[in-house]
């Protein structure tokens, strides 16, 4: 989760960087004492790796604080000034003296960890501490705060726990934004929403965390710093391995003795075995041509004559279309049912035994908005090699893409209910994945030709061979991204940092498709310098508040008269689909907030602003894969590592 979060903090650390730099300093001529005791920079575990041979090729503070070195150093010394938030009431130094005072000290401080001696001067400009009025509707202390904002806000019921958990972290941080969208609005939008942020991020941790600026949950949480994990387990070790001496002994004993009943008892076990094999699923393989019921399953093992002749041995007239790691076929079984037949490929699973535990997974989810898992057939043998068959229920109206964007022109449009079920019906399925079993499943590549129509034209996700399990206490990185250009969500695009928000990202932009009538990513355009994506495209059109000429043609000259404002409802799916793919991951709705809004329980809030357009043409270049502007102060994302 650190990378993900480092998205939406990068608000805050860019702003520390620029929005203060032309504000007036009271400066004296007198030499100042800092207020803040900068010891903890020697104490906390951050990772200081970055900064050991940091050598910018620029002499432009404002470029050198893009480097990972001073967004780390920004974020270490922010812990400060929160603290000092928290001692005096003031949200920056009183002048520039104390400022320089302050930041001789920081220097200090990361000389006696072996760093370079002139960090703090590349990094950083003195006056972008100091206080001003100007800055953000114009406060300067907590009790301006209050006089502004009142005595409780979101921040107190959203960041006084500990942010280390994944939940806590994701609801402070849309706190934070909530609060800013309404420093911003009492100023009368005359002040940067970044500036705010700066504020409401300090004011959280410094006054309102109960464990303070100096936690792990907040450094990692809100300052988005890495943290040491060595430092923070030391204190475990010593106790584990007193334990683990002692217990030593016994465990030695009980594992040998365990040892020696188990291959008693599978020696006779053998012996008493007809088929002679010890694996359940090879007396499933060596069983006759009738199909036959996996045990702890609802799923069916099929024999491949059985699926050849459902196929008339997988000919072409039976050809479906291809999906994820295979081609599908249509087959008919001997009782009729009509079911697809994926051919499998190429695949993530290492071996036959990870195959079948995927297979029992995605067998045991029962959902109406899912196909179902009908079974499965696998061939190990040294002729043919490998062979993997999933068997689903037959759905007879294709899939969505097909209807969406037709091959043939003049086919049947799907009218504004058909469109409206079919988002409701592929959040209800992503909600089901997400929190109807544990542990969760991630879905990773939502689009829509993974998303199918029975014939009620009622939506089912599709396509689980790309699905993952999460697990408690892993980052859920990844080896290998697994989705579509298009529809994959920048932090999984980039590191491979899948979370349940990369599908509500993906999600986001199927419903801009349906509702739009656009494809998700066009490369066709080769006259134009760069892609086309609806992500874009809908977001220019919602901030210039034209978001009505982002609806489909067809929706506008269709409408259901008989439904209350149905264009307001329209936008309001559109709305939706803006803020699910949200390039930040923390201000991203959870996929039942998302339906929630949807189906109109809870108000869709103001979309938060976000970076630079992913195809706006300042986001070409040579560099990192994140850069700040100095004129917006904001992240922004080159295309082309988007797309990687």
């Amino acid at each position: 989760m650190k990378i993900s979060l480092e998205l939406a903090c990068l608000v805050f650390l860019s702003a520390l960087s620029f929005a203060l730099a032309a504000s007036p300093a009271a400066a004296t001529n007198t030499s100042a004492k800092c207020p803040m005791d900068l010891n903890y920079v020697t104490r906390i575990p951050w990772n200081s790796s970055l900064c050991r041979n940091f050598h910018p090729n620029s002499t432009s503070k404002a470029e050198n604080a893009k480097q990972n070195c001073c967004v780390s150093l920004l974020s270490v010394f922010g812990i400060g000034l929160a603290q000092h938030l928290k001692e005096t009431s003031l949200f920056q130094l009183p002048n520039l003296p104390t400022s320089i005072s302050c930041l001789q000290d920081y220097q200090s401080k990361l000389n006696s960890l072996s760093l370079p001696s002139n960090l703090v001067s590349l990094c950083f400009d003195p006056v972008q501490f100091v206080i001003t009025p100007d800055l953000c509707a114009n406060i300067e202390t907590t009790q301006d705060w209050v006089a502004k904002l009142g005595e409780s806000t979101a921040l107190d019921q959203g960041c006084r726990s500990d942010l280390s958990d994944l939940t806590t972290c994701d609801t402070c941080l849309r706190a934070a934004n909530v609060v800013d969208d309404k420093l911003v609005s009492i100023a009368g939008n005359q002040t940067h929403s970044t500036d705010c942020f700066y504020f409401t991020v300090l004011y959280a941790v410094g006054i309102v965390n109960e464990l303070g600026p100096e936690s792990n949950g907040v450094m990692a949480c809100a300052f988005a710093l890495t943290l040491n994990e060595q430092s923070s387990s030391a204190s475990k070790g010593h106790s584990v391995l007193v334990f683990g001496f002692t217990g030593a002994g016994v465990a030695v004993f009980v594992t040998f003795s365990l040892l020696g009943l188990y291959f008693l008892y599978e020696k006779r076990f053998t012996k008493k075995n007809v088929g002679g094999s010890d694996s359940n699923f090879d007396d499933l393989k060596e069983l006759g041509s009738r199909p036959n019921l996996r045990p702890n399953t609802c799923s069916i093992w099929f024999k491949l004559h059985d699926l050849e002749k459902a196929t008339d041995n997988f000919s072409q007239k039976n050809f479906i279309g291809r999906g994820g790691f295979g081609f599908v076929y249509r087959g008919v079984l001997p009782d009729g049912t009509v079911v697809a037949v994926k051919r499998i490929l190429e695949s993530e699973f290492q071996g036959d035994e990870e195959f079948c535990n995927e297979v029992e997974i995605i067998s045991n989810l029962k959902h109406r908005n899912l196909v179902p898992l009908r079974g499965c057939c696998m061939i190990d043998g040294d002729e043919k090699g490998s062979e993997r068959y999933l068997v689903y229920d037959y759905m007879p109206n294709g899939n969505l893409d097909g209807h969406l964007f037709p091959s043939q022109m003049g086919s049947k449009q799907l009218s504004w209910p058909q469109r409206k079920n079919i988002i409701l019906d592929v959040a209800k399925g992503l909600a089901y994945l997400h929190y109807g079993v544990k542990p969760a499943i991630y879905h990773r590549d939502i689009k829509g030709t993974n998303i199918l129509l029975d014939a009620d034209m009622r939506a089912r996700v599709a396509d689980f061979g790309l699905a993952k399990q999460s697990r408690e206490g892993q980052s859920h990185l990844t080896t290998r991204v697994a989705g579509t250009h298009g529809y994959l969500a920048p932090e999984y695009a980039l590191y491979g940092q899948l979370t349940e928000k990369s599908d509500v990202y993906s999600f986001g932009v199927v419903v801009l498709e349906i509702m739009c009538g656009r494809k998700a990513l066009d490369l066709s355009s080769s006259g134009l310098p760069r892609a086309f994506l609806i992500t874009d495209w809908a977001w220019s059109l919602m901030k210039a508040g034209k978001i009505e000429e982002a609806l489909d043609r067809f929706l506008i000259n269709n409408g259901d008269s008989v439904n209350s404002n149905p264009k307001a409802i329209m936008e309001r799916f559109v709305q939706v689909g803006i803020l699910c793919a949200h390039v930040m991951v923390a201000l991203r709705p959870t996929i039942l907030d998302a339906l929630k809004m949807l189906e109109g329980d809870i108000e869709v809030p103001p979309i938060p602003d976000r970076p630079m357009p992913l195809g706006h043409h300042s986001c070409y270049g040579d560099g990192n894969a994140f850069s700040i502007s100095p004129a917006l102060s904001r992240p922004q994302l080159h295309t082309g590592d988007m797309l990687r």
